[in-house]
């Protein structure tokens, strides 16, 4: 029984790694592009890059929630379908 919830906890933080993952990639690119083109113009200004990485998390949520939604859902059906099976 053990296993069994060290099974669904591991497949749990892989379905939580695999579904921000994208999310925070495309922060991260938006981010550092942002910082490179700030310091070669050597524009200082916060809010460009804030706003920048506000507009890529929305667009790979856009792009990519109903993926998202489809692979947790998923991972949720198949904890409560396989729970009576933990609990004797």
């Amino acid at each position: 029984m053990e296993s069994a919830f060290l099974g669904a906890t591991r497949e749990a933080l892989l379905v939580t790694a695999a579904v921000s993952a994208p999310v925070l990639l495309a922060a991260l690119v938006v981010g550092l592009t942002v910082a490179v083109v700030q310091a070669l113009t050597q524009v200082q200004e916060q809010t460009v890059g804030v706003v920048g990485r506000i507009g890529a998390v929305f667009a790979a949520l856009f792009l990519l929630g109903y993926w998202m939604a489809e692979q947790v859902g998923r991972f949720a059906q198949k904890i409560f379908t396989e729970f009576p099976n933990w609990v004797h």
